[in-house]
């Protein structure tokens, strides 16, 4: 039986396979190593039944989650897992070599990845070439769900939302000022109260200022992200977006792409389930 985890910061998806099929799909926290210590990820593993019943029984584990980009972090998870998952082989890598994976299979292309975070890559078919983006939730993640959460709160406590907006979210979350303040000031994860925000996209998308502030986030990222890499590695090359963001809105994605000449391939929600297929029929 093998493991397949992608995880964000928010949540992390879960499937266990056995004999190239699913035996079980389910969702936990999020594992982060920039955030979780071994103690975090110790106690999440320990409260889930599921886990508990299959874990002698999985003989493989890939991990592929945000933060999960340099081998001090990666050790963290590989010894949660490891003491959790005794009889089990376990591989940690970074979200970003799951998208490729998933988008990619084992053929180059270039990776864009818009969820809760943002970051892209270019992949040469075995392993993504490394850049300078992923600069986190506070220097990067444009038009992720931490960027736009970020835009519709600092909009709400300026007055500069409209009013119909406004009042929409006033009802639907109940916060104030103060509260607001202590959660991204005060919380340990910011980001996470900031990427919670993004339902309320989804309740709005056909709100004109709702759609812009998206369309926004869109062109922030082509122009930062993914524009370098197509000058640097060619436009021959294939793209490929992955993530919550990129998936919801998959039509104003695609709009704004056209508008900037860009051709996208195939838009991935949720990459697991590629992940799954890859390695199943690897074991």
């Amino acid at each position: 039986m093998i493991a397949i985890i992608y995880s964000g910061t928010r949540y992390a998806n879960w499937k266990l396979a056995s004999k190239g099929e699913v035996v079980a799909d389910f969702k936990t926290a999020g594992i982060n190593p920039f955030f979780n210590d071994e103690k975090f990820i110790n106690s999440l593993l320990n409260k889930n039944i599921k886990l508990i019943h299959f874990a002698e029984k999985i003989k493989k584990i890939y991990f592929f989650g945000a933060g999960a980009s340099s081998p001090e972090r990666n050790e963290i998870i590989h010894n949660a897992f490891s003491k959790f998952f005794k009889f089990s082989r376990v591989f940690v890598q970074h979200d970003m070599l799951a998208a490729a994976k998933a988008s990619c299979d084992d053929k180059e292309g270039i990776t864009c990845i818009i969820g809760s975070g943002s970051n892209a890559a270019y992949f040469n078919g075995k392993k993504n070439i490394e850049n300078n983006y992923g600069l986190g939730y506070i220097l990067g993640d444009e038009g992720s769900a931490n960027w736009l959460g970020r835009k519709l709160v600092k909009a709400f406590l300026n007055k500069s939302l409209p009013a119909s907006l406004h009042q929409l979210f006033k009802n639907k979350y109940d916060l104030d000022r103060k509260q607001i303040i202590d959660k991204i000031y005060k919380n340990t994860h910011p980001n996470i109260f900031l990427s919670s925000f993004s339902g309320f996209f989804m309740d709005n998308r056909n709100d004109i200022y709702i759609k812009n502030l998206i369309v926004e986030g869109f062109n922030l990222f082509i122009n930062t992200y993914l524009k370098p890499l197509i000058s640097t590695y060619g436009s021959h090359q294939p793209i490929y977006f992955v993530g919550t963001i990129a998936g919801n809105f998959q039509d104003y994605l695609r709009e704004t792409a056209t508008e900037n000449n860009i051709n996208i391939v195939t838009v991935i929600k949720e990459p697991i389930y590629n992940l799954i297929n890859y390695y199943a029929n690897k074991n």
